[in-house]
């Protein structure tokens, strides 16, 4: 007997891990740009952190950033370096700000993640609380939430970027306060995050993991990072119908 999590085929084993997996989880903390929506989905987050070195330049400022940074795909990896040291300064503080603008701005273009919405409906609606836990300015993922008329399922547990950038993940910031918020324990709370810092930051909460990769690289960076392969799945077509399934 086998088992699909969409590409990836698994054996009768891994495959009731991946059941346990998603059966037990009685909080959920999704990342938002991955999981729930591609943000950057009409103006990719390489050429958002193209803008960043350009404003950065344009100020006069282009020697702040080291020459891997001026070449990264990352721009929150780029603020994250960037605050470490020049920490607390006016740069940073406006740095953040204008990432945070440029995240508004790709709201309207944002491209839901096929199936996310219903999973979040339906998962709520069998009792499961919900949070979301990100990277991205709280501000930005309301406005989506309240766009796709979800707000209702995560607030007021959103957790976005602070003003502290040393707490961005992998560091397991915001998924504590979701914890502490929504009194749930880790051992019956899933997070559901695309990158191997979700992955790192779930580990560190003491929260279980399930990673969802939409390509092959997204894949291979999870694996990687030491995500098994019944940890993770293509689409989240497959996790809906696990939660379906188990509400049967």
């Amino acid at each position: 007997m086998t088992f699909e999590t969409e590409q990836f085929e698994l054996v009768a084993g891994e495959a009731e891990k991946f059941h346990e997996l998603v059966g037990r989880a009685g909080c959920v903390l999704f990342d938002f740009d991955g999981p729930i929506c591609r943000l950057f989905a009409g103006h990719s987050a390489k050429s958002i952190a193209t803008d960043q070195a350009e404003w950065l330049a344009a100020r006069g400022l282009a020697g702040v950033l080291t020459e891997g940074e001026r070449s990264s795909r990352d721009p929150h990896w780029v603020l994250s370096e960037v605050a470490g040291r020049h920490r607390g300064s006016d740069l940073v503080v406006e740095l953040e700000e204008w990432l945070s603008q440029q995240e508004l701005k790709a709201v309207p273009r944002a491209m839901p993640t096929a199936y996310a919405d219903p999973l979040i409906r339906t998962w709520r609606s069998v009792g499961a609380r919900l949070a979301i836990v990100t990277n991205n300015s709280d501000r930005a993922v309301r406005a989506y939430l309240e766009s796709r008329h979800l707000v209702g399922y995560f607030a007021p547990n959103i957790y976005g970027r602070t003003r502290d950038l040393s707490l961005l993940k992998p560091h397991p910031y915001t998924l504590n306060r979701a914890l502490s918020a929504l009194g749930a324990a880790p051992g019956t709370t899933l997070m559901i995050g695309d990158t191997p810092s979700d992955h790192a930051a779930a580990l560190s909460a003491g929260v279980h993991f399930l990673g969802y990769a939409r390509n092959d690289e997204k894949a291979q960076l999870l694996l990687n990072a030491g995500v098994p392969r019944w940890g993770m799945v293509r689409s989240l077509e497959t996790v809906l119908r696990a939660v379906r399934g188990g509400a049967a």
